[in-house]
């Protein structure tokens, strides 16, 4: 572990500044949007072409740059990460916006010294310990040692990529690498949550599977969007529609969301104290974002467990799943950030071994 402090770069737009729910807010109210349209309609970066897309226009003007809102908790969010590590804010506008971000940032953030903010759009430039950014494109061409996605309605189809959903989140992340090599492992002996955490095609159900029927462990009810299986019972899954789950999510209720081939997943707090308060352990096969959740809320009581399985097997498994083209393609190009992850987990498991085999090693090891 490095003796220096952390350098940490920050992205600023949609991670400190409202960005795109301010300009939304504004082309409904200049266009006179009726549904008005709000970020859950952004599907991506477009050219224009889509009515959602000409929120595009505002980001190349001085005017709104220099009026966009910060965000709830940022300042405070920078006050304390600035107490831990070296801060540069890593920001992209035009030319023309170069100052007026410039001197926002100066003026809402004055803990940062100003040599600090780097202006650009080449950030695969900029050396970095960790990277912060809601832009999947920056995530993955960067060459910080730990690049972290900024979970938002623009970035959830990705999985495996190292993500966080909160600030609290991002700062228990930097605190879990600073402290890595001084910690204890964690301890579930009273109950806890084990999270298994591994590449598409590690085999992550199905040890979970054996945890609970060979070796005592239970399963949290998971929320999900996607249609029930024709072989599913009804209590294997709490399905609801989309709206629905959304509206859920924004109110709070899930620990942790994330989305598998256009179908929403979230964890309730409820349903894992249900587990834990009775001391047994709850197991939950998880990507790292939902995993470092977790960890969060439950401390030296949540073990992350990375299930390291020979990248041919996984491949082969992904490739073999009912999948769309995209979603096969982003998967498999997520592989190498995906293997990246184990480095934040407390115990690595062989997985090339049948899923009984593994669970077996997990449980001898608790």
């Amino acid at each position: 572990m490095k003796k220096y402090k952390l350098r940490i770069g920050l992205d600023v737009d949609d991670i400190l500044y409202d960005c795109n729910a301010y300009a939304l807010e504004r082309l409904n109210a200049e266009e006179g949007i009726c549904p008005p349209l709000t970020i859950y309609d952004i599907k991506g970066w477009g050219e224009g072409y889509s009515r959602v897309d000409h929120r595009l226009r505002y980001f190349s003007d001085p005017d709104f740059v220099a009026a966009q809102p910060v965000l709830p908790g940022a300042a405070d969010f920078v006050r304390q990460l600035s107490a831990v590590a070296d801060v540069f804010f890593v920001t992209a506008v035009p030319p023309a916006c170069m100052s007026a971000r410039a001197e926002r940032l100066v003026r809402d953030f004055p803990e940062i010294p100003p040599e600090h903010i780097l202006i650009g759009t080449r950030k695969d430039m900029v050396s970095l310990d960790i990277l912060l950014d809601d832009g999947a494109h920056n995530i993955t061409r960067t060459p910080a040692t730990y690049p972290v996605l900024f979970r938002k309605p623009w970035n959830t189809h990705l999985s495996g990529l190292l993500s966080v959903n909160s600030y609290e989140d991002f700062l228990h992340l930097v605190g879990m690498i600073r402290q890595a090599y001084t910690e204890e492992r964690p301890s579930l002996r009273a109950g806890g949550v084990l999270c298994l955490v591994g590449p598409t095609g590690s085999g992550k159900n199905a040890v979970a599977r054996a945890l609970t029927t060979a070796h005592g462990m239970e399963k949290p009810v998971t929320t999900t969007t996607r249609p029930r299986r024709t072989d599913e019972e009804d209590d294997c899954y709490r399905f609801l529609d989309e709206a629905t789950f959304i509206a859920e999510a924004e109110s709070g209720r899930f620990l942790e969301t994330t989305v598998y081939s256009g179908h929403h997943f979230g964890t309730e707090a409820a349903e894992i104290d249900r587990i834990v308060e009775k001391g047994r352990i709850a197991v939950i096969p998880i990507d790292i974002c939902g995993a470092l959740t977790l960890k969060n809320r439950y401390r030296q009581r949540a073990l992350l467990v990375f299930l390291r399985r020979k990248r041919y097997h996984v491949i082969r498994d992904i490739v073999t799943r009912e999948l769309s083209p995209d979603d096969m393609t982003c998967r498999i190009l997520s592989l190498d950030d995906e293997y990246r992850n184990e480095e934040l987990c407390d115990l690595t498991v062989d997985a090339d071994r049948c899923a009984d085999d593994t669970a077996s090693v997990i449980a001898g090891a608790l």
